[in-house]
Formats: C-alpha cells, sequence, structure tokens
C-alpha cells in the first residue's frame, strides 16, 4: 500500500533542500549534486549527464514499452519584487514559498516520489524517471543532451504546473533575427533609403498576418516582434534596421514551414535561431490522457479538462508522445513570492499514482 503522507513529506523536505540550493539555468550542479545523493541513498541506480539526472526500475526489460516521468531541475533567475529570501524555504499554514516551489521543484519532487512508489509495482511497462537542466533555457545541455543517453521511450509524463490539469498540445517557439537594408543618406536632405521604413512594412505585415491552419486547442500561429534598433545619429537616414520576431508555433505547421512563409513575404532578411522547438500534441484517444482525465475533478475541485498550453516545456525537444500534467498554478512561475502548496504536492503524489497504476497499456 502507498503511504502518500510519507511521500509528501519526504517530498516537501526535498523541495525545501532544493529551494535552498541555487539553480538557476547552467548552473544547476550543486542541486544535481543534492538530488543524486536523495536518490542513491534510498536504492536508485542513478545514470548522470552533465546536470541531468535519471533512472529505471530495477528489472527494466527492453521488450515492454516505456514511460518517461521528466521534471526539470533548473529555475529563472529571482525577479527583483521578492518580498521574502527567494533561496529562504518558508512554510506558512499550507504554502511553500521559494525561488521554483512551483517551477518546477513541485513536479520534480512529486514525480520522483511517484517513481520510488511504483518502481517495484509489477507494471506493464517500464517505468524511467529523468530530472533535466537548462529546460528555462531551452539549453543544449538540458533534455536534450539527456535524451541521447536514454532508452527509447513510448510516451512521456512531463511536470509542469498545470493544476493537475491534462495538457494534451503546447505551443513551439522560434525566434527570428530580421535585418531591413536600406541606404545612407543626410536627414535633411531627400537622399537615401531610410531601413526604418522597410522595417516597418514587414512589422505591420508580421502584426496582421494569419496562417491559415488554425489549431482546436492552441489556436493561431503568433508572431510578435519584440526588439527593434536602427540609427547611429539624428542627422544620418539608417542604412540598416534590425528587429527581432517571437513566433509560437502551432501544431499544424513545422518552425520550417513557418519560415519558408514569413521569407518570402518580408522585403528584409531573416534568420532563424534554431528550429527545434516546434509544438507538439498527444491524442485525446492515448491511453494516458484517458487515464488523467478519469480522475475525475482536481484535488481544487475543477473538472478534468484537456487543453493546450500556451507555455514552452522540454516536450518540445521529445521526439514521442508527451503529456504536460503539474501541481501548482503557471501564473506563480517567474514571479515574486513563487509558492507550492503542500496540499497540491500531496495531491499531485497521489494523482499520479492512481493515473499510472489503472494504465494497462501505453499504446494508443
Amino acid at each position: 500500500m502507498t503511504d502518500i503522507n510519507l511521500l509528501t513529506t519526504e517530498a516537501l523536505d526535498l523541495l525545501m533542500q532544493l529551494i535552498a540550493t541555487p539553480r538557476t539555468s547552467r548552473y544547476e550542479g550543486a542541486a544535481a549534486d543534492l538530488l543524486l545523493q536523495f536518490m542513491q541513498k534510498r536504492g536508485l541506480t542513478v545514470q548522470r549527464e552533465a546536470n541531468n539526472l535519471w533512472t529505471l526500475v530495477p528489472g527494466y526489460d527492453s521488450t515492454r514499452p516505456t514511460l518517461l516521468l521528466n521534471a526539470h531541475i533548473d529555475t529563472v533567475k529571482p525577479v527583483s519584487a521578492w518580498t521574502r529570501d527567494p533561496f529562504m524555504p518558508t512554510l506558512e499554514g499550507d504554502r511553500l514559498y521559494g525561488l521554483g516551489a512551483n517551477d518546477d521543484g513541485a513536479s520534480l519532487t512529486a514525480l520522483l516520489q511517484t517513481f520510488r512508489a511504483l518502481m517495484h509495482r509489477p507494471l506493464p511497462f517500464n517505468l524511467a524517471f529523468l530530472a533535466s537542466a537548462e529546460e528555462e533555457v531551452s539549453g543544449r545541455d538540458g533534455v536534450e543532451r539527456a535524451l541521447r543517453q536514454l532508452p527509447p521511450i513510448s510516451v512521456a509524463l512531463v511536470g509542469e504546473p498545470t493544476g493537475m490539469q491534462p495538457a494534451v498540445a503546447e505551443k513551439g517557439l522560434m525566434v527570428l533575427d530580421c535585418t531591413a537594408h536600406g541606404k545612407a543618406g543626410h536627414a535633411a536632405r531627400n537622399e537615401g533609403v531610410n531601413a526604418i521604413y522597410v522595417a516597418m512594412k514587414d512589422v505591420e505585415w508580421l502584426r496582421t498576418h494569419r496562417f491559415e491552419r488554425e489549431s482546436s486547442l492552441l489556436g493561431p500561429v503568433k508572431m510578435t516582434t519584440t526588439i527593434i534598433q536602427a540609427g547611429t545619429q539624428h542627422n544620418v537616414v539608417p542604412d540598416q534596421c534590425t528587429f527581432t520576431v517571437d513566433v509560437r508555433s502551432n501544431e499544424c505547421y513545422t518552425n520550417e514551414e513557418i519560415f519558408a512563409e514569413v521569407s518570402a513575404s518580408l522585403a528584409s532578411e531573416v534568420k532563424a535561431r534554431s528550429f527545434r522547438l516546434n509544438s507538439s500534441r498527444i491524442a485525446l484517444s492515448h491511453p494516458l490522457v484517458r487515464s488523467a482525465v478519469a480522475l475525475g475533478p482536481t484535488f481544487a475541485g475543477q473538472p478534468r479538462t484537456p487543453f493546450g498550453s500556451p507555455a514552452l516545456s522540454d516536450q518540445a525537444l521529445m521526439p514521442w508522445p508527451s503529456l504536460k500534467m503539474g501541481p501548482g498554478d503557471s501564473a506563480r512561475s517567474h514571479t515574486a513570492d513563487e509558492y507550492i502548496c503542500v496540499s497540491e504536492l500531496r495531491g499531485a503524489i497521489s494523482d499520479y499514482v492512481e493515473m499510472i497504476t489503472s494504465l494497462s497499456t501505453l499504446q494508443d
């Protein structure tokens, strides 16, 4: 029988230790050391690649499908508006305050405890647990590096703060660096070609353009110009204007397809920083999704409803189906005085254990 209260107490203690250990992206080493020691002391055989940690169930059988449980170790840097020490775990009633409590420490510790609770159960599939690094910056030494070392995965359960609602789709991300070219001239005379005006037409196209295919869960592709730079002094017509575009893709397009359409439509030169972070979606009929929905209302009393998430996660780098679902609220992420409720942590462990043990197959 699974002792949810004991698992929660251990998870809470580990989470408080993680909060007290700074672990911003690319600097997760001390937190990975802490997590490694916790896992090894409890009899887990742990592999490490950079600051990524993973473990497989005892008796792993390569002929069986594998369910990956994944959450990330790292946090963003604390914003200036914190009224508490972000690295001092503070328990006030049901709330635990601290940087990374909500994003993503609660999911990380809950999924680890779920793995421990189920690692000796006779499930019809393997379990794997992965604590990944550099998620907040989509770094190449994060989950992408770890995945090359993992055995074949059938489907993943990715812990992120969704209020334990099943996020069955997620928008992708592509950043475009654009350069509008003109010709320098004296601002007092009617000469030169102003690169700013060239850029303005392109920015307006980006603002108003609508891609034909829209998603029922994620809506349309969203493009936002976020940075513009031009000019050297007030009396010189600028010959170059650069601007940056944040593109949030839906699952109807690959990032390469969006890039091709944008490049063909702008006068400016367009370069993509990366095509790596594509949108993802898992079928509503997938057993993992059906198992999540079958849990009934969340511990907050909300109907369990599949939805599309606008926020990026490690799902973007996974080549297999994945479901995003975890304790906490995305609105608390990256904010001052971030917190998680102990009741949310307990509810997540209970839900994870129930939904995984109810699975008879991982095949859609």
